[in-house]
């Protein structure tokens, strides 16, 4: 079976050459550059949101910095950084899958049978302690130094509740969300962990490119702010495809909980097709991008994961799933990364319902020019 004939998008076939990375969600946009068959880890840096509600930090700001990324993407020599550097991985993935049941897995040494079932059934896979509290530990220390701005990190979304920031000032007590730290090298490790990289080519194949980071610093909820994530499906934001060959791996930093707003997930819900997308009807403010089903089922089975720290679960982009609000006093932080396949190729998003979303993106883009 080719990897390109598994479901949601991937009847269609992909160029040799598969386009620009780094130029955000602009589907028209076509910077060919081959790819290595060396498992690659690359980045994607995200369009950044309106200067009330978050910030762009390093050396340059704003669309500096944004060309920046690009002109280092399109010839590494003209920027600071060096090209991307091959990362091995243990666990040997065909990059084709083997004629069977499993349309979401690629043959692999690393998953029982049990595990691909789970996975096929369920489209999501929990693997208990699998990061060590030491890397967990150095992920927080770095992420508060970001708060306190003792670190500048370079394209990254700082992303605060502002109605505290007078209150708190800059600390983990008002920063939510860190998002596309692919130039933190402190955080950037947990992309490249082997534990890690073993079983995301078991749903990618072995080469690999991280397409999305977060680190999510789930804040106490308020009267005034909401940190609810309502159900969604990831691929309503990634304009590239197949989904079958991306996956997202979401690392709990501590125990995660119904009190504190663990993942709330739809199991099955990733053979389901790309749903409408748009802003909830909730009192309270709604956070920028955090889009929800427009339609949802609220009669559909839900299971809440309850983590421990060092727990991450795995999960398909078409997956239903949010999370609940933080009724407690303390944090609830994650980490995570999407990665995906060196075959997966941009879709135009023109006449889609993905096709609200570009016009959002570019509009909160332009408010930055």
């Amino acid at each position: 079976m080719d990897i390109r004939a598994v479901p949601e998008g991937c009847t269609e076939r992909p160029p040799s050459t598969i386009p620009c990375l780094g130029c955000g969600f602009h589907a028209g946009c076509r910077h060919p550059r081959s790819l290595s068959v060396q498992m690659r880890v690359r980045l994607v840096t995200e369009l950044s949101d309106c200067p009330d509600t978050m910030e762009q930090h390093g050396k340059q700001s704003g669309p500096a910095a944004r060309l920046d990324a690009i002109l280092r993407h399109l010839s590494p020599r003209l920027g600071a950084t060096p090209a991307p550097t091959s990362v091995p991985t243990s666990a040997q993935a065909s990059a084709v899958p083997q004629p069977g049941n499993f349309c979401y897995t690629l043959d692999n040494d690393t998953l029982t049978t049990e595990q691909r079932q789970f996975y096929e059934d369920n489209g999501y896979l929990l693997i208990k302690k699998l990061v060590s509290d030491e890397d967990i530990e150095r992920f927080r220390k770095e992420f508060i130094r970001i708060c306190k701005k003792e670190v500048n990190v370079p394209g990254a979304m700082i992303m605060k509740d502002e109605s505290l920031r007078y209150q708190y000032g800059q600390s983990e007590k008002v920063v939510n969300k860190v998002q596309d730290f692919q130039e933190d090298e402190e955080l950037f490790r947990y992309c490249t962990l082997p534990e890690v990289l073993k079983y995301v080519e078991c749903f990618t194949g072995p080469n690999i490119m991280a397409m999305h980071t977060m680190l999510i610093n789930k804040l106490p909820d308020s009267d005034k702010q909401t940190f609810l994530h309502p159900m969604h499906q990831d691929l309503h934001y990634f304009p590239f495809r197949p989904a079958a060959r991306i996956v997202c791996a979401w690392t709990a930093m501590e125990r995660a909980d119904r009190d504190n707003g663990c993942l709330v997930v739809q199991p099955g819900t990733h053979k389901e097709p790309l749903k409408p997308h748009g802003y909830p009807k909730w009192e309270g403010k709604a956070n920028k991008l955090f889009h929800g089903l427009l339609d949802e089922d609220e009669k559909s089975p839900r299971v809440h994961l309850v983590m421990e720290k060092g727990d991450t679960v795995f999960f398909h982009p078409l997956l239903i799933h949010g999370s609940g609000i933080n009724k407690t006093s303390g944090f609830r932080k994650s980490i995570s990364c999407h990665f995906a396949s060196s075959e997966c190729y941009y879709i135009d998003v023109k006449n889609t319902i993905q096709k609200q979303l570009e016009k959002e993106v570019i509009r909160i883009w332009t408010c930055k020019i």
